[in-house]
Order: structure tokens, then C-alpha cells, then sequence
């Protein structure tokens, strides 16, 4: 019977088969292991913040900073140029409407004054000059009809006389003729009179209305360079506080010059700063809180500026009612902008975390309190303290809000 020989290669392979089998699943389990372990952090819980999230009422605000500016402001601009002679006040002066402020010297305004002055002196003398000899004229010209009228009424007599006789035949022709033409010469006399006296007087009547707005002109022109000359006293045009004053005595300044600053301290604004995130739910009308000296005073969104500069556009809030007494120009503030109404949600604080991930995701602790994972998550509206959540936690869930820069975006933390 013949015998099996058993292939001795054969078995040597299937041995080398299973050793390499043996350390590639080892290899795998080792590479397992490492990425495993390189996914894990180990932290120490005294050095993270621990919160749970809960429900509660969302308010709806953002922080904003600004500063106390006066409702309004009026700049002192010269409307002419002179010399700095004298000095009433000092910055920080309380100032009443009219109250002396500074006093410059204009020679050349003053000399200009001086010949408005006699240049409407003259136009005056003048004027009246030309009306007092058109009346005069007039005056003489009624009194020649005043005469042509009684050398008419008496020529009229002898004419009369004179056809009544001639009809009788006891008057020459020539006679009779030469009276008549001397009445008819009187007569057109007469008319040609009354036309040159209405003339006259409708010139006369031109000429007072023409010299009186003259001089209604040059006296306008003469109290305009009066007032200039007045204005180099230059006075206070509202009340409130001094707060510039940039002039020295002996200087000179040109016209258009910025003098200072007057500021109505009887009201205030708030100029403040916002992120641009928030500029279509800035809107005038939106309220805000400010807390000074333990009480809460409220303000409204007055003007919202478009533009957008280094991420930020501005706002002006005015207050709605009283104002505190104590705060001054140029005074840090700080408010909460009401954007919406308070409503229930599920809140997470806000914290160091939101901006490392955005707000995409959050580590979650198990129940053991000993490892955080990974969890997305969706944000909603945010304030300063509280983030509201739309999705991926629950109520009583347990989360790090502190800051994850130095977790290596790591997929598991082991809590020590």
C-alpha cells in the first residue's frame, strides 16, 4: 500500500501566511489604538467652565459703548478776520445769549463803515436835493396855471364882449379876430400847460420812489457793514457752556476762522458704535438701558448712519425723558440695545468656546461626568451672556462654554 508523503513547502507558507496575517491585524490594532488616542485629550476639570443648559428668558440685546455729547453744538466761525484785542471769558465760561466773548480789531472794516456812512449821507442829501427842485418846479409851473387860468377867465370877458358888439357892427372885423385868437392862444396854453405839470409830477413821483429806494438799499448795505463791524465783538448766540476757545490775545485770525465751541448742556445724546452684523435690526426707534448711579435711565435710537467704517457704523440715541444730572460731555457709556422682545428658549451661556467654533458645535459631557464629545449645534440669537439654541442639545444637558484654544480640536476630552 503505498504511503502519503506530506509537501513540506506547503506547510511552511501557510505558517508564513498566518505570521504576517498575525502582524498586519496587530499593526491595525496599533494604528487604531494611535489615531484613537491622537482624537483624545485629557483635561483637568478645575481649569474649564462647566454649564447646563436650561430654559429661560431670552432678552434680546446687544452691549453697546458710546460717549455723552450735547444734543447740539454751535461752532463760533468769523465771518471777518481782525485782530485778537481783548478776551471776556475762558474755556469752561457758563455763557448767556449775548454775552461778550472775544473783541477783535478790523481797521479796513472800520474805514469801510466810514465811507458806507458818508456815501449814504450823500445818496440822502442828494435825493432829497433832486425832489425839493422837481417840486419846485411843480410848484412854480401850478402857479403859472393858476395865472394862465385868471388871464383866460378875463380874455373870455373881452371876447364875449367883443362878439357881441361885432355882431352889432360896431367892432372891426380885425378887432374882433384879434381877441378871439389871443383867448384860443390862452386856451392851448392851458393845455399844453397841464400836460407838462402831470408829466412832472409823475416824474417827481418816479424820482421820490427811485432816491427812496436808494436810499432804502444804501441803508440796508450801510447797517450790513454796521453789523459786521458789531460782529467783531463777537457775543454768545445760545445759552450753555464754553467748551473751546482757541485765540490768544495780539493773534490774528482770518474770516472763517473756528473760535470755539458753545454746547447746549440743557440736553444730551449718546453717539454710539455698533458691529456692522447688526445694521438691519438698527433701526430709529429701537430702545436701549443705561444704568447710571444704580438707576436705569431709557433711551431711543434716533439717527442711524449708513456708513460703514473698520466693521462699525454709528447711531445717536437721545434720552426718553430725564436725563441724569451728573454726566458731562465726552463721558464712556454703556448701554444695552434692545433688538427684540423677550421670549422663552433654550439658553447655553455665552462664552470663550463661541469663538473657537462659531457656534457650530460644543463639547458634551456624558452622564459619568468623565468624557466630553463633540456635538453640532445650531445658534440663534445671542446677548452678552446667553446663547439661544435651536438644536442638538437639551434641557439639563451638560456642556464646556469656556475657551477651546488649547484643545487642539481634539473629538474627546477625558475629564480628570
Amino acid at each position: 500500500m503505498d504511503k502519503i508523503i506530506k509537501n513540506k513547502n506547503w506547510d511552511r507558507k501557510i505558517i508564513r501566511a498566518i505570521i504576517y496575517l498575525t502582524i498586519f491585524v496587530s499593526l491595525m490594532l496599533i494604528t487604531y489604538s494611535a489615531l484613537s488616542d491622537s482624537n483624545k485629550l485629557n483635561v483637568e476639570k478645575d481649569k474649564i467652565t462647566i454649564t447646563e443648559v436650561q430654559k429661560g428668558e431670552f432678552q434680546d440685546y446687544i452691549p453697546v459703548d458710546g460717549s455723552i455729547e450735547p444734543f447740539y453744538s454751535f461752532y463760533l466761525d468769523l465771518s471777518d478776520g481782525g485782530k485778537i484785542v481783548h478776551k471776556y471769558v475762558e474755556e469752561g465760561a457758563m455763557l448767556n445769549p449775548g454775552d461778550a466773548i472775544v473783541k477783535l480789531d478790523n481797521p479796513n472794516l472800520s474805514l469801510q463803515v466810514m465811507n458806507t456812512q458818508s456815501s449814504f449821507l450823500q445818496a440822502e442829501s442828494m435825493s432829497r436835493q433832486t425832489s425839493l427842485t422837481f417840486e419846485q418846479n411843480l410848484l412854480n409851473k401850478r402857479d403859472q396855471l393858476i395865472n394862465l387860468n385868471l388871464a383866460i377867465l378875463n380874455q373870455e370877458r373881452i371876447f364875449t364882449t367883443n362878439k357881441a358888439l361885432y355882431n352889432k357892427g360896431l367892432i372891426s372885423n380885425n378887432e374882433f379876430l384879434l381877441t378871439k385868437e389871443k383867448f384860443e392862444t390862452l386856451l392851448h396854453r392851458k393845455v399844453i400847460l397841464s400836460e407838462s405839470l402831470k408829466r412832472d409830477s409823475l416824474t417827481l413821483e418816479d424820482l421820490t420812489n427811485q432816491g427812496n429806494a436808494n436810499i432804502e438799499l444804501s441803508k440796508k448795505y450801510l447797517n450790513l457793514v454796521e453789523g459786521q463791524l458789531a460782529n467783531l465783538t463777537v457775543k454768545a448766540p445760545i445759552k450753555g457752556q464754553l467748551t473751546s476757545l482757541s485765540c490768544e490775545i495780539g493773534q490774528s485770525v482770518p474770516a472763517g476762522y473756528q473760535l470755539g465751541q458753545i454746547d447746549n448742556i440743557d440736553s444730551f445724546k449718546v453717539k454710539a458704535e455698533v458691529d456692522e452684523h447688526y445694521i438691519l435690526r438698527v433701526k430709529q426707534g429701537v430702545t436701549g438701558e443705561y444704568d447710571f448711579n444704580n438707576q436705569v435711565y431709557q433711551l431711543v435710537v434716533k439717527t442711524v448712519y449708513p456708513q460703514v467704517t473698520n466693521g462699525r457704523f454709528s447711531i445717536d440715541l437721545v434720552f426718553a425723558g430725564k436725563h441724569p444730572i451728573d454726566i458731562r460731555r465726552g463721558q464712556s457709556v454703556s448701554i444695552k440695545l434692545k433688538l427684540g422682545k423677550t421670549t422663552s428658549s433654550l439658553l447655553v451661556e455665552n462664552g470663550g468656546f463661541f469663538t473657537e467654533t462659531g457656534g457650530q458645535w460644543i463639547y458634551l459631557i456624558d452622564q459619568n461626568g468623565k468624557v466630553a464629545k463633540k456635538r453640532e449645534i445650531k445658534i440663534g440669537r445671542q446677548n452678552q451672556h446667553f446663547l439661544e439654541l435651536l438644536s442638538g442639545l437639551n434641557e439639563g444637558d451638560i456642556v464646556i462654554t469656556s475657551s477651546y484654544q488649547n484643545f487642539g480640536n481634539k473629538e474627546i476630552l477625558n475629564l480628570k
